[in-house]
C-alpha cells in the first residue's frame, strides 16, 4: 500500500509538472490543452482518446472489452450501464510448473497440466438492474491513454450517469467509481467471484490451485447518500449517488528459484483485504488523482504527431474509424498515432513490477488462452519489448530483465540435466554441454515447453544488451552480464568445424537446428543462428570490456566470433540463404523472417553494407509477402524501415489496421490484435500491438550506437508536417524532432550517458559531442 508521504509526492508531481503539459509538442495546428491532473473527470486530448457508442459484449470480451492495468493486476472491462463486468487477471496467475521431464522425443510436454498455463483471478460484476442498456440513451465510452482511465457514460430519466474505471499502480488496486449529475440515484449488488471453481467467494476469497499456488482477491465498496452493506456472498447498495468499488487480488508467486517461486510467508486474501482496505480509506477522486498522476509520469515520456485528421475522421468512433481507413484507403494520421500510443498504453498497463508480457499481455477471457499465455522467446517475448526503449518506456523493460533472471537458475539446470539427452534432435554433437538455453516455449516456474530452442538463448541476451545501448545502465550491465556468458559458454560447446564446400577454409557453424518454424528439422549452421550467436559474442566482449571481467574468456569468444560462418546470398535465388544451401528448403511466404534477423533486430546488415548482401535481404523480404499475421507483418515493417522503404513499411502498419472481422488478421473492436488461427476463429495475441508502433517509430528514427539517422522512411502519408519528441536512441540519447514537407525542421539531441553520435539527414551528417544530462537543438538540414 502506498504511503501517504508518497501518495502527496505523486499529488506534489502532478501540480507542479502538469505531466504531457511539460513536454513540448509540434504541431502543424495549435495542439489543444492538456489535462491537467488537478481535474480528475477532465476527458483527455482527443489525440489520445479513444471512443465508442456501445458497450462491449459479454460473451466477446477479449475483441470489446477494456484493459486496464497497473503493470501487475489487470482487467477487461465490458462498461455495460446495467451489469459492469471485470476480467480480473494477476500476471503471476499460472498452473503448471517446472516441466523438466522430456518426451519420448527429448523435447518438453507441452500442455495445461505439466507446463501450464496463465488464467484468470477473478470475475467481479456491478449489476444496477435498472439501468439495463435498453432503458438508457447517449451512450459513449472512452479509453483515455493519457490518464489511464475507462470512462462510461449515458443518460437515464434525464440523468447524466457517469463512471470511471481504472487500474492503480500506487494503491495496487483497481477502482471503479460511479456517479451521477442530475439527482440520481445508483441501487444494486457486487459479486466477486474465483474462476477454479471456488464456489461462492462473497467479499473475499482465497484458494490454491493444483500446483499449490496460493491466490486471493478481495473487494470493498463505498457510497454516498444511500446504503451499502454486505448480504451473503454479494455487497448490495442502495439510492447511493455516488458509488466506489475497490477491487484488488493476487498470488504467493515469487521469482526465487531457490524457494520453488513461492513465497510462504505471503496470505493472498489477506494482503488483498489489506489492500482494499487502505485503498477505501480515500475519497475516489483522491485514488484517481494518485492513479494519473503516475500514469502520466510515464506516459508523458513521448509524444506523437504524424498530420492532421479530416473533420469527418474525428466524428467517427474507434470502430467505425477503423473501417473507413481500410474501406477508403484514406490515411488518417491521427488514428495511426493512437495506435502507436495505445500500444504504449498497454506497456504501462501490463509491464511494471512483476511478469513480463506474454502472448496475452495482461488480459484474458477465460483459463485456456492458445499457446498457454505463454513466453515465446522465437520472436513473440522479444517483439513484446521493442517499443519500451524506443517510445520512452525504458522503466517498463525491467520485467523481462528480471523474469530472465529469474529463471537463470532453473534454465541453467535443465541445460545439463537434459539438453544433451540422445533423444533430443538438437543436442550437441559435440558431447560438451555448458552454460545455458532455452524452448520455444517457457513458464515462470523454470520450465520449457515444446522444443528445445538452441539459439533462443542468444535472442533473449541480445534484447537485454539492447536494452543497456539505451540506457546505458551498469547496474543492468552487471545483472545482465551472467546471461551473457553463459549463453556464450553454451555456443563455446555447441558450435561444429566445418570446411566449406570447394574450399579449405574451415568455419564454425551451429549444430543441427530449426529455423524457426519451417524447413528441416536437422539443418546446421541456420542463418538464424549464425546472426544470433555472431551479435551475442560481439555483445559479450564489449560487455567484459566494460565491466573488466573474464578478459582470458572474452578474448576467447572473440576468436570464435571471428571464424563464424556468416550467411551467402544463393546464387539460385538472390535471396539471403536461410539455410547453408542455395535452395530455399521452406515455404516461401512463411511468417517468420528467421534468416533477417541480422537486419532487424540486429544491424549487421544495412542500406551501406555491400551491395549484394543488400539486395539479398531484399529479396528474400520481398518474397515472404505483405499479408501475414499482425506480428509477421509488424516484423516486416520494421525491416522495410530499415531498408528506408518508407511506403512499403507503412501500408504493413496500415494492413494492421485493418478491423478484424470473423475472426480475421487484423484489429479488434478494442484495438487487440486478432491472430486467426483457422478460418472464423481468431485469437488475440498482443505483440503485433508492441511490434508495430516500434515499427512507426524506426521508421521516423533510427539509431545504432555512435549514429541516429532522421526520417529514414517517412511514407508520403506522414511527410506534411509531424513532430515525435521522447524517441529513445541507441547510444544513450533521446530525440525530439519535428519536420515538414518530409524535410526535418528541427530536431532536439539530448544526452542520457552518451558522449558522442553521427546524427544523419539524407547523407549529410553532423557530430554532436555532449556531456550526459545536455542537450543541442540542430537545424537547416535542407541545406
Amino acid at each position: 500500500m502506498t504511503t501517504e508521504p508518497s501518495r502527496r509526492g505523486l499529488l506534489a508531481l502532478a501540480a507542479t509538472t502538469g505531466a504531457l503539459a511539460a513536454l513540448p509538442t509540434y504541431t502543424a495546428t495549435a495542439a489543444p490543452d492538456r489535462p491537467t491532473a488537478d481535474s480528475p473527470s477532465y476527458e483527455g486530448d482527443s489525440r489520445t482518446t479513444l471512443w465508442w457508442r456501445a458497450p462491449a459484449d459479454e460473451h466477446s470480451m477479449i475483441e470489446q472489452g477494456l484493459p486496464v492495468g497497473n503493470g501487475r493486476l489487470g482487467a477487461l472491462a465490458s462498461n455495460d450501464p446495467g451489469r459492469e463486468l471485470l476480467l480480473v487477471t494477476d500476471a503471476t496467475m499460472w498452473t503448471g510448473g517446472l516441466n523438466d521431464t522430456l518426451d519420448t522425443d527429448g523435447q518438453f510436454p507441452y500442455g495445461r497440466a505439466d507446463f501450464g498455463s496463465f488464467t484468470l483471478l477473478a470475475r467481479l460484476a456491478v449489476n444496477i438492474p435498472d439501468h439495463d442498456l435498453s432503458a438508457v440513451n447517449g451512450y459513449r465510452r472512452t479509453l483515455d491513454l493519457a490518464r489511464g482511465v475507462v470512462t462510461t457514460s449515458y443518460v437515464r430519466s434525464g440523468v447524466t450517469y457517469r463512471r470511471e474505471i481504472f487500474a492503480s499502480h500506487p494503491d495496487d488496486v483497481i477502482v471503479l467509481h460511479f456517479t451521477q449529475s442530475g439527482g440520481g440515484r445508483y441501487t444494486g449488488s457486487v459479486t466477486l467471484e474465483g474462476t477454479h471453481g471456488e464456489g461462492a467467494t462473497g467479499v473475499s476469497f482465497g484458494a490454491a490451485l493444483p500446483n499449490g499456488l496460493r491466490y486471493g482477491a478481495a473487494v470493498e465498496a463505498y457510497g454516498s447518500g444511500g446504503r451499502v452493506a454486505v448480504h451473503g456472498t454479494r455487497v448490495e447498495f442502495s439510492g447511493c449517488r455516488e458509488l466506489t468499488v475497490v477491487v484488488s487480488g493476487g498470488t504467493d508467486y515469487a521469482p526465487d528459484p531457490n524457494a520453488h517461486y513461492r513465497d510462504p510467508s505471503l496470505d493472498p486474501e489477506k494482503l488483498a483485504r489489506t489492500k482494499v482496505h487502505d485503498a477505501a480509506a480515500h475519497p475516489a477522486d483522491t485514488l484517481l488523482r494518485t492513479h494519473v498522476a503516475d500514469h502520466r509520469a510515464l506516459f508523458g515520456q513521448l509524444d506523437l504527431a504524424l498530420g492532421t485528421s479530416t473533420p469527418a475522421q474525428r466524428a467517427l468512433d474507434t470502430w467505425e474509424r477503423l473501417k473507413a481507413r481500410a474501406r477508403d484507403g484514406v490515411p488518417d494520421p491521427e488514428l495511426e498515432a493512437q495506435y502507436l500510443q495505445f500500444g504504449r498504453y498497454l506497456m504501462i498497463a501490463g509491464s511494471r513490477d512483476s511478469l513480463p508480457l506474454n502472448l496475452q499481455g495482461l488480459w484474458l477471457d477465460g483459463n485456456d488462452p492458445d499457446w498457454m499465455g505463454d513466453y515465446h522467446t522465437d520472436i513473440n517475448l522479444q517483439m513484446n519489448y521493442w517499443t519500451a526503449d524506443r517510445a520512452g518506456l525504458a522503466q517498463s523493460f525491467d520485467a523481462f530483465t528480471d523474469y530472465c533472471l529469474a529463471q537463470l537458475p532453473s534454465w541453467t539446470d535443465l541445460t545439463h540435466r537434459l539438453f544433451n539427452d540422445p533423444r533430443n534432435r538438437y543436442r550437441n554433437s559435440t558431447g560438451k554441454n555448458a552454460g545455458w538455453t532455452v524452448a520455444i516455449s517457457t513458464n515462470p516456474y523454470g520450465g520449457g515447453g515444446w522444443w528445445w530452442h538452441p539459439a533462443g538463448n542468444a535472442w533473449l541476451c541480445n534484447s537485454l544488451w539492447e536494452h543497456y545501448e539505451f540506457t546505458g545502465s551498469r547496474t543492468h550491465l552487471e545483472k545482465i552480464y551472467p546471461l551473457l556468458k553463459g549463453a556464450c559458454e553454451f555456443w563455446e560447446a555447441r558450435l561444429l568445424t566445418l570446411t566449406l564446400p570447394g574450399t579449405s577454409r574451415e568455419v564454425l557453424v551451429a549444430d543441427s537446428d530449426w529455423s524457426p518454424e519451417h524447413g528441416p528439422l536437422d539443418a546446421k549452421g541456420i542463418t538464424y543462428a549464425q546472426e544470433l550467436v555472431w551479435a551475442l559474442f560481439g555483445n559479450y566482449c564489449t560487455a567484459a570490456a566494460e565491466l573488466k571481467r573474464d578478459s582470458g574468456f572474452a578474448d576467447t569468444v572473440a576468436g570464435l566470433r571471428k571464424r563464424l560462418h556468416l550467411p551467402q546470398v544463393s546464387p539460385k535465388t538472390g535471396w539471403l540463404e536461410e539455410w547453408m544451401s542455395p535452395d530455399n528448403l521452406g515455404e516461401t511466404t512463411h511468417r517468420h523472417l528467421s534468416p533477417l534477423v541480422g537486419l532487424f533486430p540486429g544491424d549487421r546488415i544495412r542500406p551501406d553494407s555491400p551491395p549484394d548482401l543488400v539486395a539479398g535481404a531484399t529479396a528474400l523480404l520481398t518474397a515472404r509477402g505483405m499479408e501475414s499475421f499482425g506480428w509477421a507483418n509488424a516484423w516486416r515493417a520494421l525491416c522495410w524501415a530499415r531498408l528506408k522503404n518508407a511506403e512499403n513499411a507503412y501500408q504493413l502498419v496500415v494492413n494492421n489496421l485493418r478491423p478484424s472481422t470473423d475472426g480475421s488478421n487484423g484489429t479488434a473492436f478494442n484495438l487487440f490484435d486478432i491472430y486467426e488461427v483457422e478460418r472464423g476463429r481468431g485469437i488475440f495475441q498482443i505483440d503485433a500491438n508492441f511490434g508495430t508502433p516500434a515499427a512507426v517509430i524506426e521508421m521516423l528514427v533510427y539509431s545504432r550506437p555512435g549514429h541516429i539517422e532522421l526520417l529514414p522512411a517517412l511514407p508520403a502519408a506522414w511527410a506534411a508536417s509531424g513532430a515525435i519528441s521522447g524517441v529513445g536512441a541507441r547510444g544513450g540519447f533521446v530525440v525530439d524532432l519535428r519536420w515538414r514537407d518530409g524535410i526535418p525542421i528541427e530536431a532536439r539531441i539530448r544526452s542520457v550517458h552518451g558522449r558522442t553520435t553521427t546524427v544523419e539527414y539524407g547523407g549529410s551528417r553532423r557530430t554532436v559531442t555532449l556531456r550526459p544530462g545536455a542537450s543541442v537543438t540542430l537545424k537547416d538540414f535542407d541545406r
